[in-house]
């Protein structure tokens, strides 16, 4: 498995377009800062054919420290969770394409 950066996506969108690679890189940051933002609002984001991000409360609960055994309250926090869309899924799933036929489609 490979890791793409940010880096990387900005490169391969600015192939693909006539854009600035200064352009791009800051209309992906603006993008993402909207998103955290949104999310910090209490906000749920959905993107059609992507997915959607959306907040949920994770309840406090009783921890157990491995090293110490000793029991810990853990307090309850807002956790950012991410559910799949459809055409993601299932072109996740269905992962028969080569990379370079997968660098043509962005």
């Amino acid at each position: 498995m490979q890791t793409t950066t940010k880096r990387d996506l900005c490169e391969k969108i600015v192939r693909k377009s006539d854009n600035s690679q200064l352009l791009v890189k800051e209309t992906i940051q603006m993008f993402l800062d909207r998103i955290v933002h949104e999310l910090s609002q209490g906000n749920r984001i959905e993107l059609r054919d992507f997915g959607v991000f959306e907040v949920k409360q994770r309840a406090g609960r009783k921890a157990r420290n491995p090293r110490t055994g000793e029991e810990a309250f853990v307090p309850a926090k807002n956790v950012v969770v991410f559910k799949v869309g459809k055409l993601m899924k299932e072109k996740v799933n269905n992962n028969t394409t080569t990379s370079d036929q997968a660098d043509n489609q962005v």
